[in-house]
């Protein structure tokens, strides 16, 4: 049998046994699903090094130590939120107009999870489908499945030990693109969440079935000049977020837009804490390295250390270099560095005042990054409202952006899903969370007499 064939069957197999176990597991009481949900994160603290470093090590992406803390970010945010978040039965009554509404899980779910956070998603996924009452079947990228399979064995075993029907949580045991195809239309898949590249996110859409999935993300970083006496706290964010994981998060930072009566401070700011800014020929080097051609990012240069890439480029760097920095003044494919870059990249731009910091962040979002974050750094609240108009679903003010969009350094809800909306395809610009894997049912009483229609509207 060859490997198509086995990922269909293995995908028929899991589907069927899902729908099985998330019958069992309908009308489970709800304090239940939480002590599951807790024990299955619980299960992954004393794992996340050993899972980091096994992430790194199949994919070839990514820092293993960053890695532990977005599994711990997943396996902890999660669940503490999830704690006060009630999924089923009644979630609210409203005796004032005669209306209750009662969460109802939405039966299989289809997880497909990138090869960039392999560990990661996984854990938020399953956590979240399980608070929901779902069953869950995870579909990872064929360079991700050895990790993938191990973070859904440990957190299946504590959920069966919790009491949880054996297979309410899977992984394929093979996976190709067919195999893939064939789990998101099954019969038994009621909802597909998709995280992964554009071409994954299109082919989820076209499932039949109904989708959570999320686009791009080209995030742009806007520095006022009213952060004049805080440039050294803006560098360590954006070094902070952008360097995290070698850049592996589309929520990152993809571009600095600073005004002109900072610019010269920022990059000595950013040059002091690690940066280094490439010459044009460095830079030009350094683009095709990091892309194939036009909208065609190269996989193999995803996740990789400045280190690796200057190598790659001719570029020599000065010890302890943490991020590479191209001077850009342009933005689309004829400037291939202003597009989302996952690796410690950022672009550059100095503006010449507000309007037209606002008018290239707005320019960079709308490039290859509709809907998904940006970030404003600013004292002026009327600065913010002005960068608060960029089409995006996030807009974070003074925080890293993977911190911040993520859930961890605002008040978001923690999320490794992030909806971009309509703006780039999404159902939803939302941070994704078990509320969304759930069915609300409405019951509602009369509550005025149905003949007043007749009174009030004519025959």
């Amino acid at each position: 049998m060859d490997d198509d064939l086995k990922s269909i069957a293995s995908a028929r197999r899991c589907a069927e046994t899902a729908f099985e176990a998330y019958r069992k597991f309908l009308g489970t009481d709800p304090a239940q699903v939480d002590a599951i949900v807790q024990a299955m994160a619980d299960a992954i603290e004393p794992e996340a090094a050993r899972l980091g470093q096994m992430a790194v090590d199949e994919t070839g992406y990514g820092n293993a130590a960053h890695k532990r803390i977005k599994d711990l970010m997943n396996a902890r945010g999660t669940a503490d939120w999830l704690r006060d978040v009630k999924t089923l039965g009644m979630l609210w009554r409203d005796d004032a107009t005669k209306i209750a509404a009662f969460g109802e899980p939405m039966g299989v779910v289809a997880a497909l999870i990138p090869v960039t956070n392999p560990s990661s998603t996984i854990i938020f996924k399953v956590l979240s489908a399980v608070k929901a009452g779902n069953a869950i079947v995870c579909a990872p990228h064929p360079r991700g499945l050895k990790v993938g399979m191990e973070v859904v064995r440990i957190m299946a075993s504590v959920a069966e030990q919790m009491g949880a029907p054996k297979g309410l949580i899977q992984c394929l045991e093979q996976v190709t693109i067919q195999g893939t195809a064939e789990l998101m239309q099954h019969r038994r898949t009621s909802v597909v969440m998709a995280t992964g590249g554009p071409a994954m996110v299109k082919a989820a859409y076209s499932s039949g079935k109904p989708t959570l999935a999320v686009g791009a993300g080209n995030v742009p970083c806007y520095v006022h000049q009213s952060m004049k006496d805080d440039l050294a706290e803006v560098t360590a964010q954006i070094i902070a977020s952008k360097s995290f994981d070698y850049g592996t998060a589309c929520v990152s930072e993809q571009s600095i837009i600073a005004d002109s009566q900072i610019a010269r401070d920022l990059r000595h700011e950013l040059k002091l804490a690690g940066c280094y800014f490439c010459s044009p020929q460095e830079a030009d080097r350094l683009a095709k390295v990091i892309f194939t051609g036009k909208q065609a990012m190269n996989p193999a240069r995803v996740g990789q250390s400045p280190q690796v890439l200057a190598e790659l480029a001719g570029i020599s760097l000065p010890p302890r270099t943490k991020v590479l920095v191209s001077e850009e003044t342009e933005i689309g494919w004829h400037r291939p560095l202003s597009a989302e870059k996952l690796n410690p990249v950022l672009a550059f731009y100095e503006a010449r005042n507000s309007d037209h910091g606002i008018e290239l962040a707005q320019n960079i979002a709308r490039f290859e990054g509709w809907g998904h974050s940006s970030v404003v750094h600013a004292h002026d609240p009327e600065i913010v409202a002005k960068f608060a108009t960029i089409p995006t679903g996030r807009v974070l003010v003074n925080v890293p952006a993977i911190h911040g969009g993520a859930g961890y350094a605002t008040d978001l809800e923690p999320s490794f899903m992030l909806g971009t909306g309509t703006w780039s395809g999404s159902i939803t610009s939302d941070n994704v969370t078990a509320l969304h894997l759930i069915n609300i049912k409405r019951v509602a009483y009369a509550n005025r007499p149905w003949r007043d229609i007749y009174e009030e509207y004519g025959v």
